[in-house]
């Protein structure tokens, strides 16, 4: 059997028990935004890296409110969501110059959302050619870039 350590993963791993906190609410409370990889704080929503992508670029928006119901948000929120998401398309296009985008909003465990009391979207830049053989035959992702260096590389995309 051949092996294929990640050791960058664990704290995500062991961090996986019953009554862990939301990711976002926490990462909202760190005093550093690098710490949390936090790219935007608008007025009702955050941009923020995701810090296990499926590629490079792998950002998500949520609201600030620990919420599940996308229905029940008012307007100005969901307004301003789309609006980020716009920002997020145009800034990643400038950095990554992606082929496409996959942007997607699973509500619900069985809609496949990793967390499902605090509802977020994914934005996944995508390129020709970016599941390579370890990602069909081996079911293995690789990232070519780091957190950390793709937060170096959007931040300063997200100033006003």
């Amino acid at each position: 059997m051949k092996r294929l350590y990640s050791p960058w993963r664990y704290p995500y791993v062991a961090s996986h028990k019953s009554g862990r906190s939301c990711i976002f609410c926490k990462a909202l409370s760190l005093s550093s935004d690098e710490e949390g990889l936090m790219l935007y704080r608008g007025k009702q929503s955050f941009v923020i890296l995701n810090a296990f992508p499926y590629n490079n670029g792998h950002l998500m928006i949520a609201p600030y409110s620990h919420t599940s119901s996308f229905e029940d948000s008012d307007t100005e929120l969901t307004t301003e969501l789309i609006q980020l998401m716009q920002k997020c398309i145009k800034v990643l296009s400038l950095v990554y110059k992606p082929d496409g985008f996959n942007i997607g909003l699973n509500l619900g465990k069985v809609a496949g959302a990793g967390i499902t009391d605090h509802y977020h979207w994914h934005i996944v830049p995508r390129w020709n050619g970016d599941t390579s053989f370890m990602s069909v035959v081996g079911e293995t992702r690789v990232i070519p870039e780091d957190p950390q260096s793709t937060f170096k590389k959007l931040k300063p995309h997200f100033k006003d």
